[in-house]
């Protein structure tokens, strides 16, 4: 099997089901035909996240959602991080030789120095860390997409450097991008996005989410009316939570048999129905977390062992290790 790693960063209060649809729900595929690693990205939330106890309550939070969504910790190796420091060793040994106008050319940087924002030292080696935790589990392919390719190229590059000064110690990770990945749209109109303020949480209460649903942005067009489902917002979340209905639906959107009050109760139903089993193991995990917690424990041994291996060979290749 082909390894994929996937890291998660735990800088929201929830996961939204735009996560769920474009991250979770493949992550959950994945793992029946990939070895999968997927780790919770807490130094990566440092950039962004400047209180502990904060930092640490999503940090929490996320365990008990991958759990809740799927993920399986016999097919799928869960981990937090900061539970494998040897990743921050091979985050140093990988920036000396890194060059400077490579970072110079991250997306992240180039967007927050073009804002006039004070730019953080993590923030610019931040390319660096992502690499070193890409490159440190052998990882084959990493799942992104389009806008986050730079970061598979970049670790690319710094390991095709690494290689040429040092010998062929470090894997080459090719990007695994799903062309077919849905936008998932938000409550008006855009892309679910929290910095936009448009999410439906997965996990919210069911009183609060029915209330979003009923919020969703529409046109004027009344009850009788033709309604085109192309560019309805609603319709558009039908295509994840109904698919088996969406001919009859359509017909009555075209129709004018059905308005969007209507529409909203039905999506609302079938999101209830969708969701539900994973809303309950959530619920469930929560009283058990002593065992969440220990699952990824686990998972950072066979992290750690991985990247031992990794840290030992680059050790050695630079001089950093007493011999053999």
């Amino acid at each position: 099997m082909k390894r994929v790693l996937s890291g998660v960063k735990p800088s929201g209060e929830q996961t939204h089901i735009g996560n769920y649809f474009g991250m979770l729900l493949p992550s959950v595929e994945l793992q029946k035909t990939h070895e999968n690693f997927i780790f919770i990205a807490d130094y990566h939330a440092m950039t962004t996240v400047f209180d502990g106890e904060r930092l640490s309550s999503q940090a929490r939070e996320l365990m008990v959602e991958l759990l809740a969504v799927g993920l399986d910790p016999q097919k799928t190796v869960l981990f937090r991080q900061s539970d494998v420091p040897e990743v921050c060793e091979l985050t140093w040994i990988l920036s000396c030789s890194t060059p400077l106008g490579l970072l110079e050319r991250a997306h992240a940087f180039k967007d927050s120095k073009a804002k006039g924002q004070e730019v953080i030292a993590g923030l610019f080696n931040y390319p660096v860390l992502m690499a070193a935790d890409i490159l440190a589990y052998r990882s084959h392919c990493v799942p992104v997409g389009q806008d986050q390719k730079q970061h598979i190229e970049i670790a690319r590059d710094i390991a095709q450097r690494f290689n040429r000064t040092y010998g062929d110690i470090l894997v080459l990770p090719e990007p695994l991008i799903k062309e077919d990945t849905a936008t998932v749209i938000g409550l008006d109109g855009r892309k679910m996005s929290k910095s936009y303020d448009n999410t439906i949480m997965l996990f919210e209460p069911e009183k609060s989410m029915k209330k979003k649903v009923m919020s969703i942005v529409t046109d004027s067009k009344g009850l009788n009316d033709p309604k085109d489902p192309k560019t309805c917002s609603v319709f558009a979340l039908h295509e994840l939570f109904n698919p088996d209905g969406l001919e009859e639906l359509s017909a009555r959107y075209l129709g004018g048999s059905i308005g969007y009050g209507e529409s909203k109760k039905l999506l609302f139903e079938k999101m209830m129905e969708t969701l539900g089993p994973v809303r309950s193991r959530w619920e469930e995990l929560h009283t058990r977390f002593d065992e969440v917690e220990e699952i990824y424990r686990e998972g950072a041994k066979r992290a750690r062992a991985e990247a031992r291996k990794v840290l030992d060979d680059c050790r050695q290749a630079t001089g950093m290790a007493m011999g053999k």
